[in-house]
């Protein structure tokens, strides 16, 4: 194996392309990335960069001078558009090609759009560096911000832009904000925080149409008739993998690309980060996971495979994850979308400081915690990696309802 090709510049490629060279590997590795800019971390982008906390320079995964002590062949500011298996070559945008004997393929996802809402004025998805620049320079005093979706982005977002003096809805399908992830109970907690800040949530409703003007949106109209009157609309309403560039490679994809527990997805191509849709022994499945670690985690998994082939170690990461919503602090180990049943462990909500544990089948596959010491809830981490029995984790436990 003389190169390594990685199509995607964000922390899974990345990851893959520091842990190859930690690992001692000397040969080529080219990473191709469709943004013009250094590989930078998005998670901030929702938070810190668009309060205006942080400057662009501060996202960079990695200081310039890192990068070049890698020695990476960087392909910046062109997207990859085919994959030859056969021939074992990348072709580019620009009609090049780029031959490889490994790939590895971190091209992430791209926001899911509206009917009628792209390419308006004021309507808005985030995703990029320059998505969140557009939208922090719209939000300010008493601008009225719609944000359809009431997931981690949407109100993440909220709370960013209610710290910015912005006047903030936000339309949310499900009965309430997160509540398909982290049930009910913790969604109402979450609810709660951003209602006493003064963010107007509505639940159980959907957007149907833009009402613009002069090519601007100016306004957001319910399935119930109301016009929400908006002077910026952001869409967060999920993500869709980028796969579309591998139509015809003969890859198998379905909701990302489908892997095995070594990221593997085809002889030569592994697959890491959003996505890639992994088999992770742990929960016996194969899950998709947009959380910043796992990404990482998985390009470390997938450069150690490509070393030592010979001796294939199975990843089985817990995933992670942890929002800011406001002053309260948000984490997650496991894996909590399609629970069967959820109990708080510590704590009380009402107190604004808890530790629900998720369960599916018989055993304790996540917990989340709110306002606690990262310290308290780690070991809960080895609780879910060890499989533990949820009869044995819920000892008179309080109900979450």
């Amino acid at each position: 194996m003389r190169r390594v090709v990685v199509v995607g510049a964000s922390a899974a490629g990345l990851a893959t392309a520091a842990a190859l060279r930690q690992q001692g590997f000397g040969g080529l590795i080219t990473m191709i990335g469709d943004e013009p800019h250094l590989p930078y971390d998005r998670p901030p982008l929702s938070k810190q960069f668009l309060t205006g906390q942080w400057d662009a320079e501060r996202l960079l995964l990695r200081p310039e001078s890192d990068l070049k002590a890698m020695n990476l062949d960087l392909r910046l500011g062109v997207s990859a558009t085919a994959v030859d298996r056969t021939a074992r070559t990348v072709t580019l945008a620009h009609g090049g090609t780029v031959p490889y004997d490994a790939l590895v393929i971190a091209t992430g996802v791209r926001p899911r759009l509206l009917p009628g809402g792209h390419g308006r004025g004021g309507v808005h998805v985030l995703r990029t560096r320059e998505d969140a620049l557009a939208l922090r320079d719209r939000l300010g005093n008493g601008r009225r911000l719609v944000i359809i979706g009431g997931g981690f982005l949407g109100t993440e977002v909220a709370a960013a832009a209610r710290q910015r003096g912005a006047d903030v809805t936000v339309v949310e399908s499900g009965a309430e904000p997160l509540a398909r992830i982290i049930g009910r109970a913790a969604g109402r907690f979450i609810t709660g925080i951003h209602r006493d800040r003064g963010v107007r949530i509505l639940t159980g409703l959907k957007a149907e149409t833009f009402d613009t003007a002069d090519g601007a949106v100016t306004g957001v109209r319910l399935d119930d008739g109301r016009i929400l009157p908006a002077d910026d609309v952001l869409v967060a309403v999920g993500s869709v993998p980028n796969t579309d560039w591998l139509r015809g490679s003969g890859l198998d994809i379905d909701d990302g690309l489908l892997c095995d527990a070594h990221g593997r997805c085809a002889p030569g191509i592994h697959a890491a980060g959003d996505v890639a849709r992994w088999f992770n022994p742990l929960f016996g499945r194969a899950i998709r996971v947009e959380h910043r670690t796992s990404a990482s985690e998985q390009g470390i998994a997938v450069a150690r495979d490509l070393l030592t082939p010979a001796t294939p170690q199975p990843a089985a990461p817990v995933p992670y994850f942890w929002t800011d919503q406001y002053e309260v602090k948000v984490q997650s180990h496991g894996y909590l979308p399609g629970h069967e049943e959820s109990a708080v462990l510590d704590g009380d909500l009402a107190e604004g400081r808890a530790l629900i544990g998720y369960r599916r089948g018989r055993h304790l596959t996540g917990v989340l915690a709110i306002g606690m010491p990262v310290k308290d809830v780690r070991p809960w981490r080895a609780a879910v990696a060890r499989r533990t029995e949820w009869a044995a984790a819920t000892s008179a436990p309080t109900p979450a309802r």
